[in-house]
């Protein structure tokens, strides 16, 4: 990344500034700007965010926020209520209190003699999130919004439930929530009030796993806060982003096609990170692109934008499968309207002896009984560049699943979309799931996972009224698989992989499950073939860097023991963040957070999911530390969730409190 240090304007910062909302509670702000604002008002970008200032997003906003400031923008970095330097509680993600937050926030800047009225609004991830949420409230002074790696549907296609299965992320998200929200203000800032404002926040603190757990269909909790439930609301011109190593990849092409009119989007190879820093690589200029974004919505500046593709795709090349990549061979495609009239469907069908071919043949049925183990090739739900994160070569899972293998490739094929399968199976259980994975079997024999979905058989009909399946009765299922941009080349074969667990992505279902598949087929959304790249980005830039010292270095550790005497198979994961002084206000942070998962191949009751995370800060004499656990299990009929904060002032227990949760578990 090329580090600008000289901008069209001198930018001023300002690292506290107080907005008081209409309660009275004041949120704590990093603001950026033009030195001259004052004099030739500008636009403001606002995110909006839980994650701390001061500390939490620092680097990342380095980066950019100076950047945009240096060329014309107010920038405002808020802490939500109850989080870094701001007061107040929070109660939850993306509460209407969070959100009429936002839309305050919008009101009062534009109203500041330093901006022009205009406002804009961006973030990644939460802050996508509630970008897209408060662009639905239309508050008058926002134009536009750059949403990356977010979602339009809370309910399938965030964190807590896929295909109306558990995942196992929303006990790992909200143990890592219980953990970040439990760190004080900063006393360099709240001299006054720092630990009152830290021992409230701690005794109000929600346990937001077992929250989201109490919703387990698509209900009005989840509903409110779907921009998808009418994309109609969104007025601002929305530029979305997202990588196809992230969760949140499949929101794009709804989004451009839901909202319409001034929306674009970009897909890259990137996991869940901004794309001006994102691996694997080719990272792009965003703040280029963001800046041409921002100057035609907020500065009426004739720059392009409206003339871009609806959709610029990078089209990745098939490779050796890793846990890891640092680049992906490939090219950008674009597509002038989106969805594609050009891209077309190609089905396949299973046919007899594992085969998937473009004819229908005789198929018959295959028992899929997978062990409670299939899936530990699937790497992270949502991988965020600590480590091996990434589906590794799935020939292990393979081994688990009932596979359909094309003939070697006579051409190469380009998939962009999402492939459909469509399966007729029974299950011989009330309560049981499926999972389909698309891969790129190459001459040599490792699979690479292209994309995969899985869906709760009780969701088969839609995720508000789940029912319970009549064992032994056939259904016709559809399982849509993630979004993708992947060319299949010449002499390799497209497997489909069929299975009945899928761990530890999802929770299992209560009882071993036996399916019978009597057929299927997977409809594959093909391209022709890109010669080259059909669009560019200008190369990553950003402003100066953090300025921190390292006082111990960060350390990312993912093992998978199996206990020959007991079976138990442990997916353990440490994310040592290390310990870093920050150069300006001196103010010292480590973090260190442990997961581990485990279960048994015979026996999905034994599944258990166990978290620690320990948040420490310090400054001279003053040093506090959070130690927070998180853990799950269940039986047959609920969920029992336990958890545990404790917060020390130097050695001294300051606080401590405990969460025992039992939840009923529904048709999951």
């Amino acid at each position: 990344m090329k580090t600008v240090t000289r901008f069209p304007r001198k930018v001023v910062e300002y690292p506290d500034m107080l907005i008081a909302m209409p309660d009275g509670t004041k949120l704590s702000a990093r603001v950026w700007m033009p030195e001259d604002a004052g004099e030739r008002p500008v636009p403001a970008i606002l995110e909006h965010l839980p994650y701390r200032k001061r500390d939490g997003t620092t680097a990342r906003d380095s980066l950019t926020h100076p950047y945009f400031a240096g060329h014309g923008y107010a920038c405002i970095r808020t802490d939500m209520r109850g989080n870094g330097d701001s007061e107040g509680l929070m109660a939850d993600e993306y509460t209407e209190q969070e959100l009429r937050d936002a839309v305050n926030t919008i009101a009062w800047v534009s109203q500041q003699r330093w901006c022009n009225g205009n406002v804009g609004m961006m973030g990644i991830s939460w802050g996508g999130f509630n970008a897209l949420q408060v662009a639905a409230k239309q508050p008058p002074a926002l134009k536009a919004i750059v949403t990356l790696c977010s979602t339009d549907d809370r309910y399938a296609d965030d964190i807590h439930y896929k295909g109306g299965l558990l995942l196992n992320e929303n006990l790992g998200w909200g143990a890592t929530m219980l953990s970040y929200s439990s760190r004080p203000p900063d006393p360099a800032l709240r001299a006054d009030n720092w630990k009152l404002l830290w021992l409230r926040r701690l005794e109000n603190e929600p346990f937001l796993p077992a929250v989201w757990l109490r919703h387990q269909t698509r209900d009005a909790y989840w509903k409110r806060g779907s921009v998808c439930e009418d994309y109609r609301a969104i007025e601002a011109a929305t530029l979305a982003i997202g990588g196809w190593g992230d969760a949140y990849k499949n929101a794009v092409a709804r989004l451009v096609e839901g909202i319409g009119g001034r929306t674009k989007g970009i897909v890259g190879p990137w996991v869940h990170k901004y794309p001006h820093f994102a691996v694997p690589k080719p990272a792009i200029g965003f703040l280029q692109e963001a800046l041409r974004w921002w100057d035609c919505w907020l500065k009426d500046i004739e720059t392009g934008v409206e003339d871009d593709p609806a959709m610029r795709l990078y089209l990745m090349d098939s490779v050796p499968p890793k846990e890891s990549y640092e680049e992906r061979d490939g090219r950008w495609i674009a597509e002038r309207f989106w969805p594609a009239p050009e891209i077309v469907t190609e089905t396949l069908h299973f046919g007899h002896d594992g085969e998937l071919a473009d004819i229908v043949s005789p198929m018959l049925p295959q028992t899929v009984a997978s062990p409670q183990d299939c899936g530990m090739t699937g790497g992270e739900y949502c991988a965020i560049w600590l480590g091996p994160e990434l589906p590794g070569d799935q020939r292990p899972d393979d081994k688990k699943s009932v596979c359909f293998d094309t003939a070697p490739l006579i051409e190469p094929m380009d998939i962009v979309g999402a492939p459909i399968v469509r399966l007729t199976l029974s299950a011989d259980r009330p309560r049981a799931m499926v999972a389909v994975r698309l891969c790129d079997v190459h001459p040599d024999g490792a699979s690479t996972r292209i994309t995969y979905g899985v869906l709760n058989l009780c969701h088969r009909n839609g995720h508000e009224h789940p029912e319970a399946i009549v064992p032994g009765d056939e259904m016709d299922v559809v399982v849509r698989l993630d979004d993708i941009a992947y060319r299949v080349p010449e002499g390799h074969r497209l497997r489909v992989a069929v299975s009945s667990t899928y761990w530890p992505l999802v929770w299992p279902s209560p009882e071993p499950v036996t399916l019978s598949l009597a057929s299927g087929a997977v409809e594959l959304p093909l391209r022709a073939p890109a010669a080259g790249d059909e669009v560019s980005f200008p190369e990553p830039e950003g402003a100066e860097p953090w300025k921190t010292k390292t006082l111990k270095k960060s350390a990312h550790e993912r093992s998978v023991h199996t206990d020959p005497a007991t079976g138990l198979v442990t997916l353990r994961i440490v994310d040592d963040f290390g310990k870093i002084r920050d150069q300006d206000h001196g103010l010292v942070h480590a973090s260190v957070a442990r997961e581990t998962w485990t279960i048994r191949a015979d026996d999905p009751l034994s599944a258990v999911g166990d978290t620690h995370w320990t948040q420490a800060y310090s400054r001279g004499k003053w040093q506090i530390r959070t130690e927070t656990y998180a853990s799950m299990r269940s039986d047959a009929e609920n969920f029992f969730l336990k958890g545990r904060i404790e917060a020390y002032e130097g050695k001294t227990l300051v606080f401590e409190r405990d969460f025992d949760e039992t939840i009923p578990r529904g048709f999951i």
